[in-house]
């Protein structure tokens, strides 16, 4: 990077993605999966044992997302690559990298794909079912 140029932040690629999606909170996604939309949880096996999962979720963890959602990729779940208008909503335990991940998807084909606003934490805070695993 040249002396003096400007860089993208973390801020920024954040704001860049957010503005390509509508995110939803966690009863809008809770409706949203009850009206056919795929969940899919990238938070680690840690969180997930520790804290619950979504019923009805699937897991992916976001180092491998992408190559799970191709469906040109041999290593894509079908369940997740199988339909590309699908709406997909991505959680996180936050909900910072999952809209990253779902701007990606969104790079993928899934025009429909967004995430969790606040991530699986606002989901346990609205007082939405969790499983324990």
């Amino acid at each position: 990077m040249a002396v003096g140029a400007a860089r993208t932040t973390i801020d920024d690629l954040l704001a860049t993605a957010r503005s390509r999606l509508t995110r939803l909170g966690p009863h809008e996604a809770h409706a949203a999966q009850a009206a056919g939309a795929l969940l899919v949880d990238t938070r680690t096996e840690a969180h997930r044992a520790r804290d619950g999962v979504i019923p009805g979720a699937i897991h992916h963890s976001r180092t491998v997302l992408e190559w799970r959602a191709d469906p040109s990729c041999e290593a894509c779940d079908p369940e997740l690559a199988g339909d590309l208008d699908r709406v997909v909503v991505i959680v996180c335990s936050e909900g910072y990298s999952s809209s990253l991940a779902a701007a990606t998807l969104q790079d993928l084909g899934f025009a429909r794909a967004t995430d969790l606003d606040g991530g699986f934490e606002a989901w346990l805070a609205a007082g939405l079912p969790v499983e324990r695993l």
